[in-house]
Order: structure tokens, then C-alpha cells, then sequence
């Protein structure tokens, strides 16, 4: 293991107090383990709040995404582990504005059952909580089975589309139908060409062989659908674009978002070069893409991979991509 660190069972704290440091104008912690965190200037009255949460080794998922027209706040777990619902239910206290709190996050285990306990305690509290799970990931389970899926780098969306739709007033029932909208209208697909490495553990959880590659791979390693040999960016692509329009097709004429996503290692030259592939792919089916994302939005620590999302728009959810945010690692105007 080459990484750099202090000590392996300090990795998340030590990182939790650089990004502090870093982005003070944007975000603060409300409790000592700085394992709650929120945008600087919540609680944001008359808005509707949004928080989410998960295991660290994903930046900038979760956390990446609080700030100005984003999320209001985020529970930290430890590496690729679920935070605690006491953190969670510290974040929907420092969050709420008086129109309720809306939940999204990915459709972990872990993740299910505590952010379903914060909600609970947070009833208690007189604090209105809702839940929309994102299941983006067109590997993890067939068609006929979506709500069983796991929540990759299409989380994305459900935040963009929720934040810039809360931003607007609009009611907690209004925003958890526009998350519920992405949720239903995203579909990624991934593929890994080398394990991670967890710093506690010190050695690679899972191997991918020279040669090979792995489509539908998880982002905390779970198996894919299929292990091969590794094919050119063209070939991945298609093999991508065509499972996505399998399960939800899109017509001729029609608008999509585009998200090309690096799991951690793999150089923006190559994720140009999927976009490239993806582009012709849709426009020569006529579809038109109306925004693209090309970067490192959902990862897994050093793991070498990525994967293409695909969001299926409609007029609605066009005029709320546009809404400007800030985060710590995103800024669109």
C-alpha cells in the first residue's frame, strides 16, 4: 500500500479537518467529531433542507456536494461504512428551516436503517422527514427490480435537480416528487480495471487480472455482471450505452444529461475519450444531449474505472439543471 497518510485509522478525521480548513467559507461542523457537517449558513428559514449521507472513500459524493444551491448538510460514516443515525439526526437538526427535511442517499444497508431511525427520532422532534433512495445503477439488479438497485454517481442528479427545485420555495412534497423524477429518469453503468484499497486494511480487498475488466462493478467492490478482456474505450462505451437505453429508452428527438464519471484513478484524457464515443453514440440515434458532466463525481478511493450516466429530461428538469451552486469541489454558474 502507497498512499499518503499519517496513521490508516485516522484517515477520515484528518481529511474532515483539511476540508474544514479549506472550504470555512462554505461549510461547518455542529458536533466535536466533525462527523455532521452543514453549509455555513444553515439553518436556511422557509427553505426546504436537504441532507444525505454514507461511508467516506467517495469524494466528492456526499460530502463534496453540501453548499449554496446544493445540500444542507451530510452524515460522515468511516471508510465505505454507513454513519451513524445520531449523526444523521445531528445534521436534520442543524438543517431544518421549518419546511422539513428531505433525505437522498444511496440504497446501502447500512445507510437504509440508520437514516430510517434519524427519520423516526427526528419525528419525535416534531421535525417533518422525508426519503427518496437513489437506484441508478442498472448492474446491480434487472429491469422489474429497480427499487432493489444500488445508488451510484446518478446521485448527482437527485441532489442538482432536489437543491435547484428547493431553492425555489417549493414545499417538501413538491421537492421529494422532483427527486423521485431524476431517480426514475437516471441509469448508470460502471466498469473497474483494478481494485482499491482500504488504508485500514492495507491490501486490495478484490483483484481484477491483467488483461480484464469489469462491467457492473460496485463502487465499494461489489461484483459486477461480467469479467473480460479489456476492451477499447469505443467498445466500453457501446457496451454502456447500449445496457442504459435497454432499460430505459429514449426516442428520437428527446433531451439527456450526460455524466461521464472517473472512479478515482483514471486520467480525464480517458474520460474525454468515452465522452467522445458516448456523444456519437446517442447523436447518431438522435438524441440530444443538453448538458454534460466529465470529472470525478462519485469515486472509490484509487480505484481505476468509471461510469456514464445518463439523465432523460424533460422541460422541467431542464430549467432546473440550470440553477446555479457552489460546493467545495463544483461550481456551475
Amino acid at each position: 500500500m502507497k498512499k499518503f497518510l499519517n496513521h490508516p485509522e485516522k484517515v477520515v478525521d484528518e481529511m474532515l479537518e483539511g476540508l474544514l480548513l479549506a472550504h470555512s467559507d462554505l461549510l461547518r461542523s455542529v458536533i466535536s467529531d466533525n462527523r455532521a457537517l452543514v453549509r455555513v449558513d444553515a439553518p436556511v428559514h422557509n427553505k426546504v433542507a436537504i441532507s444525505t449521507g454514507g461511508g467516506s472513500g467517495h469524494l466528492p459524493l456526499f460530502l463534496g456536494y453540501v453548499g449554496k444551491g446544493m445540500l444542507d448538510g451530510v452524515a460522515v460514516g468511516d471508510i465505505f461504512a454507513s454513519p451513524s443515525s445520531k449523526q444523521m439526526l445531528d445534521v436534520t437538526r442543524a438543517i431544518h428551516g421549518g419546511k422539513g427535511v428531505l433525505y437522498i442517499y444511496g440504497n446501502y444497508g447500512g445507510d437504509v436503517i440508520n437514516f430510517d431511525t434519524a427519520a423516526e427520532l427526528a419525528d419525535l422532534e416534531d421535525i417533518r422527514v422525508e426519503t427518496v433512495v437513489a437506484t441508478d445503477d442498472v448492474a446491480s439488479m434487472p429491469k422489474g427490480y429497480e427499487q432493489q438497485r444500488r445508488g451510484v454517481a446518478g446521485l448527482f442528479y437527485l441532489y442538482k435537480l432536489a437543491a435547484a427545485k428547493a431553492e425555489t420555495g417549493a414545499d417538501l412534497d413538491e421537492v421529494k416528487r422532483i427527486a423521485e423524477k431524476a431517480n426514475a429518469r437516471v441509469r448508470t453503468m460502471g466498469v473497474a480495471l483494478s481494485p482499491c484499497i482500504l488504508p485500514a486494511v492495507g491490501h486490495p480487498t478484490f483483484q481484477v487480472a491483467e488483461g480484464e475488466m469489469e462491467v457492473g462493478m460496485g463502487i465499494h467492490g461489489e461484483p459486477g455482471i461480467q469479467r473480460g478482456s479489456l476492451q477499447t474505450a469505443d467498445e466500453v462505451a457501446a457496451t454502456i450505452v447500449s445496457a442504459i437505453l435497454q432499460d430505459m429508452p429514449i426516442e428520437k428527438g428527446e433531451k439527456v444529461s450526460v455524466l461521464i464519471n472517473g472512479l478515482g484513478a483514471t486520467p480525464l484524457e480517458e474520460l474525454y475519450i468515452i465522452y467522445k464515443a458516448v456523444y456519437s453514440l446517442l447523436t447518431d440515434q438522435g438524441i440530444h444531449i443538453n448538458c454534460r458532466y466529465i470529472g470525478e463525481f462519485a469515486t472509490s478511493l484509487e480505484m481505476a474505472g468509471l461510469s456514464v450516466s445518463i439523465l432523460h429530461l424533460d422541460d422541467e428538469l431542464c430549467r432546473l439543471m440550470e440553477a446555479p451552486f457552489v460546493t467545495p469541489f463544483r461550481i456551475q454558474h
